[in-house]
């Protein structure tokens, strides 16, 4: 018998036959970065999920928890794959307090069925995060992505306020909890936050939710140049002005982005003219509130020069907010083989941007760069190919802006490359990498070490 059939039948032992899968075509469909589980575990319980993993404990297996998979090319390959925990069959609402503005979900109920759900009741949750249309709400703690609307609303870490997961051990922890003033647990339930699957099983999330904003506005403004693009957002903070998001694109991203609307022959108003920065502004409120904040808007892009300066029609906006808020999506489809880092900087300087710009130039890749608020800055280098001179560009680019952010007193993370890339830059991640806390974090959560081993870099 064969190891794969080994597990598969122990799985079966424990859960039944209809919640495991071992058929050649949907192991492939499990795929991180070319690594394959011998088995699928689909639980429809919390109870099942723990069978899982306690019969992993006692036969040493390795487990990947996994949702939607819209986003498993985060992180680090697995070092070792056994079973694909499959979370998508835990899904509804546990409870919903309108009046407190909080909601508890199971952990594999998708964001779209949330947002529907919470529409009827004049709320929202504000994580607008790509692959929305499939992702699901635990799996999005996990990936740890960031969120189109962070700068009015903030990260998870700001409205996830409690959560239920299964440890190391196989047995259901609790931390924080339905209420948003509350202790139980403290705030360990923020360290699942991009933990890609490692340090536990989430099987429940609570949030607090926020009101529905009545209408919805969008401007776009362009420039020639970065340094004008970066004036004109200066001077929409000064102003201070309620934006619920703001992000600059540079002539690669409008091009990407113009490209994308010929394929799907999508016609409107909307032109993105080449050779130029935009920079898009959504906002948000009462109808006089958003009217207002458009003409401001407006006045301070004449102010600074842009080229075009008008706010947009609804349908307009929504393309354009839709397509910023996918961007990590089809970043990684746009050529054959790229890399797409997250820059956490303490402040954005025209020098910087200049900088990582010609990174991707000086080695024959293209680069395309997304600032978004609050000092990120999306970065993606593009090659036309993908063969090993590609891999080495791509690897070398990596280094280069890790070193740009570390100049620029930030930070750099691998959101996305090919699994050869990452091999190359593995181990140059984990020099630079302080992992002493995050292994004693591990060692807390899973001190057996089954969750997903590898995934974060030094073998977390």
């Amino acid at each position: 018998m064969t190891v794969a059939a080994d597990i598969a039948l122990r799985l079966i032992e424990v859960i039944g036959a209809k919640r495991v899968i071992a058929a050649a075509e949907e192991l492939a469909t499990y795929a991180v970065d070319g690594a394959l589980p011998h088995a699928i575990a689909r639980p429809a319980s919390v109870e099942e999920a723990a069978e899982v993993v306690r019969l992993a404990i006692s036969e040493k297996l390795r487990v990947l928890p996994l949702g939607s998979r819209s986003k498993c090319d985060l992180g680090m390959a697995p070092e070792r794959y056994d079973i694909a925990l499959d979370m998508t069959g835990l899904r509804g609402i546990a409870h919903f307090d309108a009046g407190d503005l909080t909601l508890s979900v199971e952990s594999g109920t998708p964001l779209r069925e949330l947002e529907i759900y919470l529409k009827r009741h004049g709320q929202f949750l504000p994580l607008a995060v790509p692959c929305f249309e499939s992702a699901t709400a635990g799996g999005t703690i996990a990936s740890g992505i960031d969120s189109a609307l962070r700068m009015q609303y903030g990260s998870a870490r700001d409205f996830l306020i409690g959560a239920e997961f299964i440890d190391g051990t196989g047995q259901l922890c609790k931390s924080g909890g339905r209420v948003v003033k509350n202790v139980t647990g403290y705030d360990l339930h923020k360290l699942l936050i991009g933990s890609l699957g490692t340090l536990g099983v989430i099987t429940r999330v609570n949030f607090k939710t926020f009101p529905l904003p009545h209408t919805f506005g969008g401007h776009l403004a362009s420039f020639a140049a970065c340094g004008a693009a970066l004036e004109y957002r200066r001077a929409t903070e000064t102003a201070g002005l309620p934006l619920a998001n703001q992000e600059i694109l540079d002539p690669n991203v409008a091009e990407i982005i113009r490209a994308i609307r010929r394929r799907a022959e999508e016609a409107s108003a909307l032109e993105l003219g080449p050779a130029e920065w935009y920079v898009y502004s959504a906002f948000e409120g009462r109808t006089e509130v958003v009217e207002r904040i458009g003409r401001d808007l407006e006045k301070i892009a004449r102010a600074t020069g842009a080229a075009q300066n008008r706010v947009l029609e609804a349908a307009e906006d929504q393309a354009l907010g839709g397509m910023l808020r996918e961007c990590f999506e089809w970043l990684r489809w746009t050529s054959p083989a790229n890399v797409i880092l997250r820059l956490a900087l303490a402040e954005i300087r025209s020098a910087t941007l200049a900088g990582l710009s010609r990174v991707g130039n000086a080695v024959a890749l293209r680069p395309a760069l997304l600032i978004r608020a609050a000092g990120i800055v999306y970065f993606s280098a593009l090659a036309e190919n993908d063969d090993e001179e590609a891999m080495e560009l791509l690897a070398e680019t990596v280094s280069k802006v890790r070193s740009i952010a570390l100049a620029a007193k930030g930070h750099a993370t691998l959101l996305h490359a090919p699994a050869a890339v990452k091999k190359r830059v593995g181990k140059a991640m984990l020099a630079e990498t302080e992992i002493a806390m995050q292994q004693r974090v591990k060692q807390a959560f899973d001190h057996s070490g089954i969750f997903a081993p590898g995934r974060v870099v030094g073998g977390i």
